[in-house]
């Protein structure tokens, strides 16, 4: 059984950083690719960023690109999420996902983390 445990989230003024970690237990080798999806209060949950298994193909939604990265660390079964110049439409419950095929989560889903930006 794969398990995905995230942790980093928190409240941040607008312009601040955090970085997200998601770390893979279980039979990881059968995840390729790793992203994150993210729930705001009242919406629909929503792509933000995939990586696939080497970390030279990466994939973000418009919303978020040039400002947050995703990274990984196979060695470690983790992958990041450093999210830079945050703003309050980013306010969201941001969850890890295995293995996303394009914008479309896989099966495999974390507990999910809660990133609150204030203005």
């Amino acid at each position: 059984q794969v398990r995905l445990v995230e942790s980093g989230g928190g409240a941040v003024q607008a312009g601040g950083s955090l970085r997200l970690s998601c770390a893979a237990s279980g039979p990881t080798f059968i995840l390729a690719a790793m992203g994150w999806f993210r729930q705001a209060p009242g919406k629909e949950r929503e792509f933000v960023a995939a990586i696939g298994r080497s970390g030279g193909n990466t994939n973000y939604a418009d919303s978020v690109k040039g400002r947050f990265t995703i990274s990984r660390d196979n060695a470690k079964s983790t992958v990041y999420l450093q999210m830079n110049s945050l703003k309050p439409e980013d306010t969201a419950v941001y969850y890890c996902n295995a293995p996303p095929l394009g914008a479309s989560p896989g099966t495999y889903w974390g507990q999910g983390t809660q990133v609150t930006v204030s203005s």
